[in-house]
């Protein structure tokens, strides 16, 4: 009878920290370092949602906004159809869409794209 083995996790995980303005933070960055952790001052959207493609993270926008599709096409222009390829993945959003949602929305452009 063969026993059931545990196996070694080789998942990272995530976490970001905000501090207040002023505060050192050079102690506890030492410390993480010195524990194997990788710190970095800044985080780039991909590494905060690593599995996201830009259209969940687009519809994620609109839903925070309490917006339609229909409300978001009427606010930027964009046909609702389109908005709707974009989410599922069917469409690429492209930076001159990009811009128009993210105004629409208040997210940076770049997250989009």
């Amino acid at each position: 009878m063969s026993a059931l083995t545990k196996k070694l996790s080789t998942e990272q995980t995530a976490f970001y920290v905000v501090c207040p303005a002023g505060v050192d933070t050079t102690h506890a960055k030492a410390t993480l370092e010195r524990m194997g952790c990788h710190v970095s001052d800044t985080l780039t959207p991909n590494e905060v949602f690593p599995n996201r493609h830009p259209g969940t993270l687009l519809s994620g926008a609109r839903y925070r906004e309490g917006l339609t599709q229909a409300q978001l096409a009427e606010k930027t222009g964009i046909n609702r159809r389109h908005i709707s390829e974009m989410e599922n993945g069917k469409r690429p959003i492209g930076k001159a869409n990009a811009k128009k949602l993210s105004d629409a929305l208040g997210v940076d452009y770049r997250v989009l794209l």
